[in-house]
This record gives structure tokens, sequence and C-alpha cells, in this order.
């Protein structure tokens, strides 16, 4: 049986989902009082300034040396620096710096999104707009679908093949798993394009084959083949690990919801996400998402004033009873591991034989 997060969350009436509505309108209006809604262009004006320097300094030691491990050590700063654009993007998705032009929203995500990592905007922006709607909701969130992971027993035991072995060892293998996260994000952004489904299909098509174009150019142009191979490698399988890393503890291991849950929007979200505890370092690595809760309930909440909205919707899911999970990065990694390998237990029993 998959978990429903609450007996206390349901909704068994329209009274009491008028009350709950009217809680997450009380938690919105005591946040915006605050001002902490507020756009803030100077902020990501300075994060972005910072981010594109950063990339212009991994580019510019392309041509330093010719040296295989001078570049092998290029090539992991640089998949650190491509997840600070990705948690840029992600950021812009969700309109948290906004231009009054919706077409110059539009051109900011393209740029981040398909031409500086070479992948759908729109895809990205639809797939992620879902999860935030429905999190952790079996059949509806996306990223409880992953053809090689399992989050509850129904799905281990759905799952076959290729994929049935993997999730039997799924706490061993989802970190090596991790390098193949940007292949796993380049081919769903095809597969996306190919479907039609995005507003500007060819547009979009023709940015990422000018990322590819761009990236793989520079590359054998400037380095020994054997290192330009070695390089992408690294970078690309570096960047998709650095990426689950920051991912997964917002909501893997965290309660799963049915398909035909009632539970409310403020419940939905808290009681499914989980928060890393807050540190300068922690606030930087994550990008922010290390306050998840806070995230979920108000995705436009710029990423600067997440640490400032925290303490207050903490009070208020105390004030009305609703858990609040925050935990240590490596614990929050324990609980990550120890649920996969708890699903994965039942196809690791030996099969009985009759007699």
């Amino acid at each position: 049986m998959r978990p429903d997060v609450s007996p206390s969350a349901e909704m068994p009436d329209p009274s009491g989902r008028r009350q709950e509505v009217n809680l997450y309108a009380e938690l919105k209006r005591i946040v915006k009082k605050d001002g902490l809604l507020e756009r803030q262009p100077a902020y990501y004006a300075g994060k972005t300034a910072l981010t594109l320097g950063l990339l212009a300094v991994g580019l510019a030691l392309l041509f330093v040396f010719d040296d295989l491990w001078f570049q092998l050590l290029n090539a992991v700063y640089l998949a650190f620096v491509f997840v600070q654009i990705s948690l840029l993007a992600h950021d812009f998705g969700h309109r948290q710096f906004t231009f009054r032009s919706a077409r110059k929203n539009d051109w900011l995500t393209l740029v981040f999104g398909n031409l500086l990592l070479g992948v759908s905007r729109q895809w990205w922006i639809d797939k992620h707009n879902e999860h935030h709607g429905h999190p952790n909701q079996v059949d509806v969130d996306p990223d409880v679908d992953i053809p090689l992971l399992a989050f509850d027993e129904d799905q281990a035991m759905d799952k076959r093949g290729i994929a049935r072995f993997v999730v039997k060892y799924q706490a061993a293998l989802i970190f090596p798993l991790s390098f193949l996260q940007a292949l796993s994000m380049h081919r769903s952004s095809v597969e996306f394009l190919a479907s039609g489904k995005a507003k500007s299909t060819l547009v979009e098509a023709l940015v990422i084959l000018a990322h590819f174009a761009l990236y793989f150019g520079l590359l054998f142009s400037v380095l020994e083949p054997l290192t330009a191979v070695l390089f992408v490698v690294v970078h690309r399988g570096l960047f998709g690990v650095y990426m689950v890393s920051i991912f997964a503890p917002n909501h893997k291991a965290m309660p799963l919801l049915e398909q035909d849950s009632r539970v409310d929007f403020l419940h939905r979200q808290v009681l499914t996400s989980r928060n890393v505890l807050s540190h300068p370092i922690t606030d930087f690595w994550y990008g922010g998402l290390n306050y998840q809760i806070e995230h979920h309930l108000f995705p436009r909440l710029p990423r600067n004033k997440l640490k400032e909205a925290q303490p207050i919707i903490k009070d208020f899911c105390r004030k009305h009873e609703i858990p609040f999970h925050e935990t240590s990065v490596l614990q929050s990694y324990r609980e990550i591991l120890s649920h996969l390998h708890e699903v994965g237990s039942p196809l690791r029993k030996p099969r009985r034989t009759s007699p």
C-alpha cells in the first residue's frame, strides 16, 4: 500500500476545503505583507553576472594548456558552473526574475536552457510545473515516474528486465546512474520537441543544435581528440551527479500520495517536501533548493528571500500542527538511501521453489 501523508490533511466536506484554502491564503498574505514576493532584479542581475563570469573563466582555461589532467580538472569546474546555470534557469522558469515583456522572459529561458545547457526550456518548464502541482503524487508527478528507480513496493514489483535488476540494488546504484542524468535530459528534450508539444519547436531545436555545435566545435578545435572525449565524459557525468545530489533530497523518501488523493495544497506541499538545514555553503551549493518547503509553497519567491521566509512558514506550520521536515545534508542522504534499499528488498528475496 502507498502511504497517504496524513489523515488530518483529508478534506471530507466543502467547509473543510474552504478552511484549508483559507489557511494557505492567510500564509500568503503574511509572506506578501513582508515584501518577500517582490521582484529582486539587482540580486538576479548580480547572480547572472557572477555565473556567466564563472563560465567565461572555464572557457578561457580551455585555451591555456592542452594538458589532460589540467583539462579534466577544468571539466570538473565547468560541471559545477553548468549546474549553477541550471539553477538560474530553474529560477527564471519560475518567473522569480521577470521582465515586463513575456517575450523577453521567453528569450531569457531560451538562452539559459537551450543555448547554454542544450535542454529544451519548454520540456523542463512543463515537467517541472507538473511536479510542483502534484509533488510525490503517483501517476501524476513525473519525478516519481523514473524508469530505473522505484519509490514504493508496488513500483518495484512492476519493474521488468534491466529496470528490475537496477531497482533491486538501487540504493547502491542511484549515484553511479546519475552520471547518465545529462544524457537523459538531452534525450527527453529531443523526444519532447519531436512530439511537437513545444510552442516554438523550430526555434528551440535550432538553438539546441547551436549549443552542441559550439560545445563540440570548441572542445575538438582546442583540445586533442582523446582529451576532448574524456572532457565530455567527466563534464557531463559530474553535471548529472551534482544535479541529482541537490534534487534528490527535495522529495525522495518523503510520503507518496495516491493519484486520487484529496490532500489540500498547503499540506501536500509541506508534507511531501524535505528541507536541508541552512548554512551559507549549503545555501550556495543547493541554489536555495534546500529551502524546498518554502519554494514549493511559493515558487515565485526569489532565491535570496527564502531564508527570510523560512521562520514565518515554520512558525505557521507549527501553529497549525503541520509537520515540517528539516534535516542535515548527510541525514537527508541516509533517509533516501535507506528508503531505496527498503523498497528494493522484495526483489532481493530468493524465490521460493515448489517441492
